[in-house]
């Protein structure tokens, strides 16, 4: 068997057995719960095995597109094919998506085993992975923006999946609807990059020319949207309305981390212009969705909020020139955002869905097990030295540091913040004494549950050590770009560890022995504004009242004045008028009739002759 064929086979069972599994659990295993999440954790788990046999076999592959034999369009001079990208890039984001994956789904069989809808859970899961499968393996445009968008629409399924909770219904439509603000400048930036480089095929734009900073900036709304950028984050929050182990997997690895791969994988077709907005955003992102996430009590909204600031972090370091940073992050960002997500779970779950962290206390000695892996995970995230988030915060950092002064230090800031609020969440949820009888009275979950916790933290530790050989892999993947200097990785390994050890020397010395939340009482207003999300949320709903009043007025105008008044009555009185005037020269009197012939007739003689 060829190489070439080899490749295909592989990446159409990693893409096509989620799809098959999702249709078969649909129509035909829906009764049957086991048979339904055996069907799904089977599909995802084969996914996982191919996705390393790519990887060990291929990884130092160039850039090739594998034909598939299918064409969907053919016109003279364009036309679109199924092809599959492969390159070392897809094949480390194919182990990142079906590696979290597969630990999700096992997870869920636990967590999710007394819902009475676990089958449309695990099918939603199924189309879930087939959407995120399907852009990581895109090879051109118009196959990626499908899929793009069947990601948006499985991610509003499973955060709805309860949908009969009125918060979760909202939540799902929020999302959907955010996503698709960006979706559309996406679209935008897709038809100008076709006018400008004449190809929509992603192999032949990562070798090709750059486009226009507006292009570049439509192709970057997608991004915005799908990976919760200012100032389209609103809705990633709010998604934690959805069972636990979706917010793992669309804050982890998958949805998230969408659009980041998609700047990565589009990297060299923005101008330097676009990426300084980039840059910008990204940064702004990283600082205000950490300061959320200071105030904040539910353990999950915690984690929410931090996720939207590491994909700020992500998007700063690809702004900044870093891809290979950025992509690096993501990677790590996987396995212990993962695990945190999975690890509140396991708390939710033993806790009879309990949330707020000031309800908990004390589960540091009824669930040490849980503990200990969440603790790994909160310190990966705070870029505690020597853990994998330390390896690629240095590295973003570093990059900041060369490009743009600013940045880094907003970058150091926001590592302190990280690191404050994660102490914060660890040590009032798992130190101290029980607050509620839930608290007392749990443990740590089944083996099911604790087995991907204790995988996850096996990565959490050591995937950014040189023994995996990530970062190396990821830079030899751009050899084009300059590396960042030692000076820079010097600036940044000073700065990123005095902020992460600052932050977690504060947080334990401010809730130490804390009953309650000190800080609003110390910061007033600016405690409110970060518990409040900034009121970013009354602001959208204020500027959706106020256009679609605005819009309410102008249809009335129009309805009044154009359509009823020019419109109808005007017609009307038009032909009123008409017959008034008519009626004036039908008075039934013979001579009237011949005086009118005879001017008409003098008329026209006139003009003819004159």
């Amino acid at each position: 068997m060829t190489d070439t064929k080899l490749k295909l086979i592989l990446a159409l069972v990693i893409l096509f057995l989620p799809l098959a599994s999702a249709v078969l659990i649909s129509l035909f295993t829906k009764r049957h719960k086991a048979l339904s999440a055996g069907l799904s954790v089977g599909a995802v788990a084969i996914g996982l095995v191919s996705s390393i046999v790519l990887f060990v076999k291929f990884h130092d592959a160039k850039i090739e597109i594998v034909p598939t034999g299918l064409q969907w369009l053919q016109i003279p001079g364009f036309a679109i094919d199924f092809g599959i990208l492969i390159d070392p890039l897809s094949l480390l984001m194919l182990l990142v998506v079906t590696g979290v994956g597969t630990l999700v789904h096992v997870f869920s069989l636990v967590y999710m085993k007394e819902d009475e809808s676990i089958s449309r859970f695990f099918a939603g899961l199924s189309l879930f992975m087939f959407s995120m499968l399907g852009i990581v393996l895109a090879a051109n445009f118009v196959i990626l923006f499908i899929f793009w968008e069947l990601v948006g629409l499985s991610s509003y399924l499973l955060i709805s999946h309860w949908f009969q909770k009125p918060a979760a219904a909202d939540a799902g439509k929020k999302a959907f609807i955010v996503n698709r603000i960006g979706d559309f400048g996406f679209l935008l930036g897709i038809l100008l990059v076709w006018q400008q480089l004449g190809s929509l095929n992603i192999g032949e734009l990562s070798a090709g020319g750059a486009v226009t900073t507006l292009a570049g900036l439509l192709i970057f709304c997608g991004a915005v949207g799908k990976s919760a950028q200012f100032p389209l984050h609103v809705w990633l929050p709010d998604a934690m309305e959805g069972p636990t182990p979706v917010s793992a997997l669309i804050h982890a690895a998958t949805m998230v981390a969408a659009g980041v791969y998609m700047l990565c994988r589009l990297f060299f077709i923005f101008e330097p212009e676009a990426l300084v907005i980039i840059a910008w955003i990204g940064g702004i992102t990283a600082l205000i969705a950490a300061l959320m996430a200071v105030q904040q009590n539910d353990i999950k909204r915690i984690l929410a909020y931090s996720t939207v600031s590491q994909l700020g972090y992500m998007v700063m370091a690809v702004g900044c020139a870093g891809p290979a940073a950025s992509m690096f992050h993501l990677t790590t960002h996987a396995a212990f955002k993962a695990l945190l997500f999975l690890g509140a779970g396991a708390v939710i779950y033993t806790c009879h869905h309990e949330q707020n962290i000031w309800k908990m206390g004390g589960l540091r000695k009824t669930m040490p097990l849980t503990y200990r892996t969440f603790a790994v995970g909160a310190l990966a995230l705070a870029g505690f030295p020597l853990l994998s988030g330390f390896f690629s915060k240095d590295a973003i950092l570093a990059q900041a540091y060369e490009h743009q002064m600013p940045l880094f230090v907003i970058g150091v800031f926001v590592a302190f913040l990280t690191a404050f609020y994660m102490m914060r969440c660890v040590w009032v949820a798992f130190h101290g004494e029980h607050r509620t009888d839930h608290a007392k009275n749990t443990k740590d979950p089944p083996s099911e549950m604790l087995m991907p916790l204790l995988i996850l933290a096996l990565l959490s530790i050591g995937l950014g050590w040189k023994f995996f050989g990530l970062n190396d892999f990821l830079i030899a993947h751009w050899k084009t770009l300059k590396a960042a200097t030692p000076t820079a990785h010097t600036a940044a390994l000073i700065g990123g560890s005095l902020a992460a050890l600052t932050g977690l020397a504060l947080g334990w010395f401010i809730y130490r022995s804390a009953k309650e939340d000190p800080l609003p009482a110390r910061l007033g207003a600016l405690a409110r504004g970060m518990r409040d999300k900034f009121y970013f949320d009354e602001l959208y709903a204020w500027l959706n009242r106020w256009t679609q009043e605005k819009l309410s007025h102008m249809a009335d105008w129009f309805d009044h004045w154009i359509l009823a008044g020019a419109g109808v009555k005007g017609t009307s009185g038009a032909v009123d008028l008409t017959g008034c005037l008519l009626r004036l020269f039908q008075s039934g009197n013979l001579q009237t009739y011949t005086l009118l012939l005879a001017i008409g007739l003098l008329l026209m003689l006139g003009l003819f002759l004159f």
